[in-house]
């Protein structure tokens, strides 16, 4: 399977890489849409988040030392005729630090981590329909622009046919009711260019939300990626593969780590403790000292946690079949879809050909007195409807053959090789991990960040 997904890589990275000279290549359309989507940078961002989440699970098991100030004005009567008063102050620097606590910090620290692994896949998942939104619109536009072509061809040939029908009704060969009719054909094919036109303006504006910027001249769609050669062979690699699957195994694992953490809740604690103390006569106090804590009765609380997490792993575990079924059944989806574009195709092609061959002989026909306008009229729509088919057609298949890779788990840049630099999950986790906080890792992040940004 991994020869199968190394080979299937190459295929695609040439693929994609056979540039036209001064178009826009669909590999420019997928580099322009990784590199300028908001919702990848919205998705990174709570990664980062997460990754955080790590570093305060971690800073669980070092010490807490705290500062703490008072003053204030305070007035005391001892008795009748004795009244104290003034000011007073004073300064404390106090140290903590869990000592003991049974693997409660430690099951934090696994679970932020789990968590970090399932959001990474989360964004795997993101990159993956930013991808598939970029392949669809740049296929969109380039379907609306053969249609406008097809559209205006149409329009030239209907004002043909209406300039042929005017003559033949001059010289008495046809009535009026052959110009009208060509002129209503001609009047509709005006509206169906300019719905066209409307089309392909629409696919634009999608085309810049999808990569950041209007299309100019595109290349040709080049050839398809290859992909595996059954359906069963496509939902294995999607098996392992796929960011959903991969998420929900992470979320399972977290689900359990849940369920020891409750259970260790109700476990004791052994802390240790240590305060220096100075007040505003200059008197100072020290202390140092263990502290033992143990929940005894806390209202049915503990135990309503621990089947809480029972209840969460169960959930999980459940959710992780579902996206499997959901996955696979994506799959099957998406390669049915590419089988009915490709019989479409196929038929389009024989309806093309039948057509094509009944427009010409209905026009000499015509040209011989034996057919009417309306005649050459429908058969020409005919040949128009058979290729505006074909067209769709083949839009459909091209995009089918990415929604498929994207069910499998594999629409990825990595995996496509554009050839670009892509964004390390790993390079601002590896960093805070520890949970730094003096200058120096400081600046490193600052670094990271501004890497991240541009």
């Amino acid at each position: 399977m991994r020869a199968w997904c190394k080979a299937m890589a190459v295929t695609v990275a040439g693929v994609l890489a056979a540039p036209v000279a001064g178009a826009e290549t669909l590999a420019d359309a997928l580099i322009a849409a990784y590199r300028n989507s908001n919702l990848l940078d919205q998705n990174r961002a709570v990664l980062r988040a997460a990754d955080e989440d790590v570093a305060q699970a971690v800073s669980t098991l070092r010490p807490v030392v705290a500062f703490t100030g008072r003053a204030g004005w305070s007035r005391t009567e001892v008795n009748a005729l004795t009244v104290n008063e003034g000011l007073t102050s004073s300064l404390t620097l106090s140290a903590d630090l869990t000592l003991l606590d049974f693997g409660r910090n430690q099951l934090g620290i696994e679970i932020a981590r789990e968590s970090v692994l399932a959001t990474r896949q989360a964004l795997v998942d993101v990159e993956q329909q930013v991808l598939l939104a970029a392949v669809s619109a740049y296929v969109d536009v380039r379907l609306a622009q053969e249609v406008v072509a097809l559209r205006q061809s149409n329009l030239r040939l209907i004002t043909q046919e209406l300039r042929a029908a005017e003559a033949r009704f001059e010289v008495g060969e046809t009535t009026r009711t052959d110009v009208a009719i060509a002129q209503a054909r001609l009047a509709a094919s005006r509206s169906a260019l300019a719905s066209a036109e409307g089309s392909l303006m629409i696919a634009r504006e999608a085309y810049k939300a999808a990569t950041g910027a209007y299309p100019g001249r595109l290349a040709a769609l080049p050839k398809s990626p290859a992909l595996p050669h059954s359906l069963e062979a496509a939902q294995s690699v999607a098996r392992s593969t796929h960011p959903a699957i991969l998420q929900a195994q992470h979320l399972v694992t977290v689900a359990d780590l849940q369920v020891d953490l409750s259970k260790a809740a109700t476990l004791p604690t052994v802390g240790a403790g240590a305060s220096i103390g100075l007040d505003q006569d200059g008197n100072s106090t020290q202390s140092v000292g263990l502290t033992f804590n143990q929940t005894i009765y806390a209202g049915g609380r503990l135990s309503s946690l621990i089947r809480q997490a029972l209840a969460g792993k169960d959930r999980s575990r459940a959710a992780l079949q579902q996206t499997a079924v959901g996955v696979l059944q994506n799959v099957g989806v998406a390669w049915a879809n590419l089988a009915v574009s490709a019989a479409s195709i196929q038929a389009s092609d024989q309806q093309i050909r039948a057509a094509q061959t009944a427009f010409d002989g209905v026009r000499e026909e015509a040209a011989a007195g034996a057919r009417t306008t309306l005649d050459v009229l429908d058969a020409e729509q005919e040949l128009l409807d058979a290729r505006n088919a074909r067209l769709q057609a083949e839009a459909q298949r091209y995009v089918g053959v990415y929604q498929v890779l994207s069910t499998m788990g594999l629409l990825t840049v990595d995996h496509l090789q554009l050839g670009i630099a892509t964004y390390d999950p790993k390079a601002y986790f590896d960093t805070v991990k520890r949970a730094p906080a003096h200058s120096a890792q400081g600046k490193k992040l600052d670094r990271i960040l501004e890497k991240i940004g541009n």
